[in-house]
């Protein structure tokens, strides 16, 4: 980290527990004006499992039952971030019986106790929105049973955090963590009594965001699904509570929801699940489809890029592909070199995949999952298509260096199908190479061909290519096309290992081939999953050789074997376990 923005966050971090402090002068808020209906989704599974001790957050687990959260000691920030932000009071909400309420009620008076003067980690803008939403939301469930003084107790913080968040919601992050600071205060100027001034320049604020941060293809600066995901449950959130209190809605709030919504059908598999690319997993069970539903949104986007991807679909199957340039440094900390990179899904089963973000597991899962090599993609020599800085100086908010910077793309009809074209220059600089790719869906969704290609054409390029060939003496230029397959996909060598045979748990066998000019090999590879204590291990498709002439050809196809139905009443679909190993 720059010394810059060293001194940037320790003034932040000075500036937060200042106001947290002031805040607690504030005078209580005595009664609710009105309480929005809670919309949050929460797991009955994660909400039993908190019950029986099992505190699984940012992907460690601690079993402590019997202890309040606020006693055990937190693994590292992220753990803390999440109880703070209190979006476990879902799942507990979600089982709703007397032994969650009463969970719910001992941890939220014991965050009251430990931390309502002000002090501790959670006063900062984005967990304070992130936890007044909830404590509004759940706040039948809370009160139920509590005395006169604990009730007070409960006003009297909604009231500092409120205050609070009124003088800091402009120190959370553009993007996502401003959007959850400035929902909370919606939320809670609207619920609070004598909360009512603050609403209209937090309504106001929230409109400038989306200006600022929702551009004309409905996405975020980031490019990552999820968190656009976020932002629209949170904007319709904020749509559902002014409409619920009677009063007006800004056109700036619809004309994003309007803009994102196709965006999010265009990023949703035909699983349901979101792409996952650069920082994003699949999204909550359940959640895409309950906030497409809530907006009322029904269009789709038209055919082109949406927040830079491309998408191809027929049939049961559903192709969605990377195809931009990584975001731009000041929203790329999350960015991941996967220009070009795909994932399909074949009915409710992921078939092909990235390997996802591996922050929960610590900084070299991050890192390595954001490398080329996690990717359905083609890395060379080693590289990757974009470049982290120096291991040993890497931080939390690293960016990408000697990213691509030309992808150009183009969707089309085939004869027999949707056919995708792009390609970038992220090896022109290292190696004088430009990777193009083609994909070709069928109309059926039965059949996808794959062509990969390394060009080396403008003569500066060939001239490149030639020295770094001479520095390998005419070997050739090393390559992998990997093709990393979701953990439940049994995969094995099939026809003498000239191909791959996949079944699904669906019954569904897809079968790659390729053109034979390559070696084909299935190796080891994981899946990285938030919610989950370790790395799931899964297997890789790789298609190795070596790049000799100006241009290299590749082809590969993916189809579902002969006997496979056209479709299948796919019925046994696995529930999330208690907890994962």
């Amino acid at each position: 980290m720059s010394t810059l923005s060293g001194l940037t966050a320790r003034k932040a971090r000075f500036l937060n527990r200042w106001h947290a402090r002031r805040a607690t002068q504030a005078k209580a808020a005595t009664a609710f004006v009105s309480s929005p209906e809670p919309r949050t989704i929460g797991s009955f599974a994660k909400g039993r499992q908190l019950v029986a001790g099992n505190y699984l957050f940012a992907g460690a687990l601690i079993e402590a039952k019997g202890t309040v959260i606020w006693r055990i000691d937190a693994p590292d920030r992220a753990y803390l971030d999440e109880i703070h932000g209190f979006a476990w009071l879902d799942d507990l909400a979600a089982v709703g019986d007397t032994s969650t309420r009463e969970l719910g009620q001992a941890w939220l008076w014991g965050w009251i106790e430990h931390y309502g003067r002000g002090r501790g980690p959670g006063w900062t803008p984005d967990l304070t929105g992130r936890r007044l939403i909830r404590w509004i939301n759940h706040a039948i469930f809370l009160l139920r049973g509590h005395d006169v003084p604990a009730t007070d107790a409960f006003y009297l913080s909604l009231a500092q955090q409120t205050r609070f968040l009124s003088k800091r919601w402009h120190a959370a992050a553009p993007g996502l963590p401003r959007f959850e600071a400035l929902t909370g205060l919606i939320y809670a100027g609207l619920a609070l009594e004598g909360m009512e001034d603050l609403t209209p320049p937090a309504v106001a604020a929230l409109a400038k965001e989306c200006t600022d941060q929702i551009d004309e293809q409905g996405g975020l600066p980031t490019r990552n699904p999820e968190e656009l995901l976020e932002v629209f449950t949170l904007l319709t959130w904020a749509v559902a509570a002014l409409e619920d209190a009677a009063k007006p809605v800004p056109e700036t709030y619809s004309a994003a929801i309007d803009r994102i919504a196709p965006t999010l059908r265009t990023l949703r598999h035909s699983d349901g699940g979101l792409a996952r690319f650069h920082g994003g997993g699949r999204g909550q069970e359940g959640w895409l489809d309950h906030a497409l539903a809530a907006s009322g949104v029904k269009t789709r986007q038209p055919d082109g890029l949406s927040m830079g991807y491309a998408r191809l679909s027929s049939g049961r199957t559903s192709v969605i592909i990377d195809a931009s340039a990584p975001p731009k440094p000041e929203a790329g900390y999350n960015a991941h070199a996967s220009t070009l990179a795909f994932e399909v899904t074949s009915g409710r089963r992921p078939l092909i995949v990235n390997c996802g973000s591996g922050a929960s597991f610590g900084a070299d899962w991050r890192r390595a999952g954001r490398a080329t090599p996690s990717h359905s993609a083609l890395s060379l020599d080693g590289y990757s298509s974009a470049r982290l800085g120096d291991a040993e100086r890497a931080t939390a908010r690293e960016t990408l260096i000697d990213a691509p910077t030309h992808v150009p793309i183009e969707i089309t009809h085939a004869p027999d199908g949707l056919r995708f074209q792009g390609g970038h220059d992220g090896y022109v600089r290292t190696h004088g190479l430009t990777h193009a790719r083609q994909l070709e869906l069928t109309f059926d969704g039965r059949g996808m061909a794959g062509e990969d290609m390394l060009l080396a054409m403008e003569d500066v390029e060939k001239r490149l290519f030639d020295k770094v060939m001479d520095a390998k003496k005419l070997s050739g230029i090393p390559f992998d096309i990997r093709f990393h397959l979701h953990p439940e996909v049994h995969a094995e060598l099939d026809m003498g290992g000239s191909a791959v045979s996949m079944a699904l748990k669906s019954g569904e066998i897809w079968v790659f081939r390729h053109d034979g000019t390559r070696d084909l090999s299935l190796e080891p590879s994981v899946y990285l999953e938030k919610g989950r204590l370790k790395p799931r291990a899964t297997q890789q498709i790789v298609l190795s050789g070596r790049a000799m002439t100006f241009a290299t050809r590749v082809r590969w196809s993916l189809s579902k074997a002969q006997e496979t139905a056209m479709g299948i009443r796919d019925l046994n679909r696995d529930e999330p376990g208690e907890f994962y190993d």
